[in-house]
């Protein structure tokens, strides 16, 4: 028996202050932030979902909010970048954006590609790349309209205490492509579209701890809950421990630590977000799992507020 996973279907960070991560992904990058919910496990925090109009697998980066929490360090056992995927040609719009809100950025290329590498709000490093494909986002938020949004995830960069290891899982288990090594880098690609490539940091920098400004985990796709359990034996027979199917509500997710201290989440791709509100509607209010909902006003109460604005 043999895998391979489709790519990426999101990446989950902790951040600070909610209305901060709000203003800079939906405000700043333009994303739509399609669920505002709670962490299933800590019912006092938010869990933010951004991405595409639809929220597709692929595009969604969500948030754990703690308003107050130290700064983590960014480093091994972590992905250390998260790259996102604009159209051929928008990259001089990124720029004006990013220095409009007086964001710093720099420039850099790697296997070929030019990168434009800054920092969100709580210090997550981020970058965007231009590439033909992934198909075009139709969200319009602001002066971001589809000709220049962005897409979904170009991928990630992976920070490996075990590099060699890593890299064997991603080839082996997730059944990933190695495409190419450049300097300290190897690339792995998916089959998907977008959420596709995977650079591994080939050395490594130093262990990471968890705090704001860090990635907690990053998800990889499932195309069904059949497909899950699949995965779930397979990777259980390489050897990694992993946990029974958590009821995410809009996915189902099982979680394995892999050699390289990197937290794995492999979530199916339905039902996505539109199940509990509609299309149109969907991040405007606060949803909550059927066990938290007799708690909903003392939840609110724990909550920060925030709005999504247009920062135009």
């Amino acid at each position: 028996m043999s895998k391979k996973t489709m790519g990426i279907h999101h990446i989950t960070a902790i951040v600070g202050q909610p209305q901060e991560n709000v203003d800079f992904y939906a405000g700043v990058l333009g994303l739509r932030l399609v669920k505002q919910t709670v962490n299933f496990d800590d019912p006092n925090t938010y869990h933010l979902y951004f991405g595409n109009e639809g929220g597709k697998p692929g595009t969604i980066i969500t948030f754990f909010p703690w308003a107050g929490a130290r700064p983590g360090l960014i480093g091994d056992g972590q992905v250390g970048v998260t790259s996102y995927v604009v159209p051929k040609g928008a990259m001089e719009f990124w720029k004006k954006r990013l220095e409009k809100f007086n964001v710093p950025f720099t420039i850099m290329e790697r296997f070929g590609e030019q990168y434009l590498e800054f920092d969100d709000s709580h210090g997550l490093h981020l970058e965007i790349v231009e590439r033909e494909d992934g198909a075009i986002n139709t969200w319009t938020f602001g002066e971001v309209t589809p000709e220049v949004a962005i897409k979904g995830f170009g991928g990630a960069t992976l920070l490996s205490a075990q590099p060699d290891k890593t890299a064997e899982l991603l080839k082996k288990v997730m059944g990933l492509e190695l495409v190419g090594k450049e300097g300290d880098f190897a690339r792995y690609r998916s089959s998907a579209e977008i959420g596709n490539i995977i650079d591994l940091k080939l050395a490594p920098i130093g262990r990471g701890q968890m705090g704001v400004g860090t990635v907690h985990h990053i998800a990889w796709r499932a195309i069904d809950d059949e497909d899950q359990l699949d995965w779930q034996k397979y990777v259980a027979s390489k050897g990694y421990g992993v946990t029974p199917v958590q009821d995410r509500n809009y996915f189902n997710a099982i979680y394995f630590r892999e050699h390289g201290e990197i937290l794995f989440e492999i979530a199916t791709d339905p039902p996505g977000f539109a199940h509990d509100e509609s299309y149109e509607t969907m991040g405007e209010k606060l949803m909550l799992p059927s066990q938290y909902e007799p708690h909903r006003e003392q939840i609110e109460r724990a909550l920060l507020p925030f709005e999504v604005r247009e920062l135009d």
